[in-house]
């Protein structure tokens, strides 16, 4: 209703860095013109506040862009600016009659990663990239402006954050981001945000829906078993397809996305929606299989690949430049494996019946920043840089690992 009071709910957010926080919004009824005095329906700390707010800009949305507008009648969707600290769900009412709309949630974040500045031996070899703490702190506190589904903690280190998310696939997207924009970075293995309920310990858990074709069905369902998925729902719609409702935890969803596609020949679709906290689920194992970690620096050497590659599976090509820490491979066994992928042919006068013997190099598994940060266990974590994406350990003198794996076995 055009005449009624004015009513407006905040349903997205955006950033500009001239205008700051902006605030897409839904006239329910009303009128909005830019420079009108407004009450702003809002929350703080859970409970309802109301404010006086001035509209700074309107504008409108023309094509693909975005036109300042005078004025906007009910029915319109808008962007405003004004308000610093506007949230989905806030309402922007008459003054004189302030009556707010029901309010929109917006789910907790279920999945946490620790993003700090690039710390490898081959930062900063390429001029012209972000590095320093400041940059990459001043970055995330502007996501911060138009994203509401990402918070950013500080854990006592001036060079990393922990980056809090809906999922594994948003962190993945502001990294990817920022790796685009030239930043250098080191991001931590994906965990789950745990909170206390009555003292014990709860985890996010997800309401999973998948659409599968029927012959991938027993694959689906044994994957998500492994992963403490429980069906509650399976309908056959007689058209040749299967749906299936989970209830799994997030820390369960880590890595699901690649092999349930592996796993269905690209052909599943799943959804999943936060569903609640439920207690601790137990120990969760994704990755059966250990690192093969380059124990030196240099360059990879084809001799040095075609005598590990029975070990297990490469991520490196010949010629990379790797250094001492770094994981170049996946072991065929669950231990860890520190190898010497660097080594070199040597050279002599003997000639030799076998010498002129071709091996078959089996290219390398190339892995993207989605698949390094499933691959990531709790003692690695994930370079990023524009030119390239490593995976390392957290230690990466082979020493000093070794030993902090020897005091972890005497006190188990």
């Amino acid at each position: 209703d055009v005449n009624a009071p004015l009513q407006a709910h905040a349903t997205n957010l955006d950033a500009s860095p001239f205008l700051g926080r902006i605030g897409l919004v839904r006239i329910h009824n009303g009128t909005l013109r830019k420079g009108q005095q407004v009450s702003w329906c809002r929350e703080v700390d859970g409970e309802a506040v109301i404010e006086r707010a001035k509209i700074t800009e309107l504008l409108v949305t023309l094509g693909v862009d975005r036109a300042p507008a005078e004025e906007a009648v009910a029915g319109d969707i808008v962007a405003v600016a004004g308000m610093s600290e506007i949230m989905i769900g806030d309402t922007l009412a008459d003054p004189d009659n302030p009556v707010a709309l029901p309010r929109i949630s917006v789910d907790e974040p279920a999945i946490s990663a620790v993003i700090g500045t690039n710390t490898s031996p081959l930062a900063g070899r390429v001029k012209g990239h972000k590095l320093t703490a400041r940059m990459v702190k001043d970055r995330l506190d502007s996501e911060l402006i138009g994203n509401v589904s990402l918070r950013v903690q500080d854990i006592g280190r001036p060079d990393a954050w922990e980056v809090q998310g809906r999922g594994e696939l948003a962190l993945a997207i502001l990294v990817e981001q920022m790796r685009r924009e030239g930043f250098e970075l080191t991001v931590g293995k994906p965990q789950v945000v745990t909170r206390q309920v009555n003292g014990k310990t709860h985890e996010p858990f997800e309401h999973l829906t998948v659409d599968v074709p029927e012959e991938y069905l027993g694959a689906v369902t044994q994957l998500l078993a492994a992963r403490k998925g429980r069906m509650e729902q399976m309908n056959n719609h007689g058209s040749g397809w299967v749906r299936m409702e989970f209830v799994v935890p997030s820390r369960g969803l880590i890595g699901f996305r690649t092999e349930f596609l592996t796993q269905t020949r690209g052909t599943g679709i799943g959804h999943s929606i936060h569903e609640g906290h439920e207690p601790w689920f137990g120990t969760l194992t994704t990755r059966n299989n250990g690192s093969l970690v380059a124990d030196r620096a240099g360059a990879v050497t084809a001799f040095a690949m075609t005598n590990l590659q029975e070990r297990g599976v490469l991520f490196t090509e010949p010629g990379t430049e790797v250094y001492e820490g770094m994981i170049v491979g996946e072991n065929s066994r669950a231990d860890d494996m520190d190898v010497n992928i660097t080594k070199e042919r040597k050279l002599t006068n003997v000639r030799s019946s076998t010498s002129e013997v071709l091996e078959r190099l089996i290219p390398p598994r190339r892995l993207s920043l989605e698949q390094s940060l499933e691959f990531c266990r709790e003692d690695e974590c994930v370079e990023v840089t524009p030119e390239a994406v490593r995976i390392r350990k957290v230690v990466l003198d082979q020493s000093l690992r070794a030993r902090a794996a020897a005091r972890a076995k005497n006190r188990d």
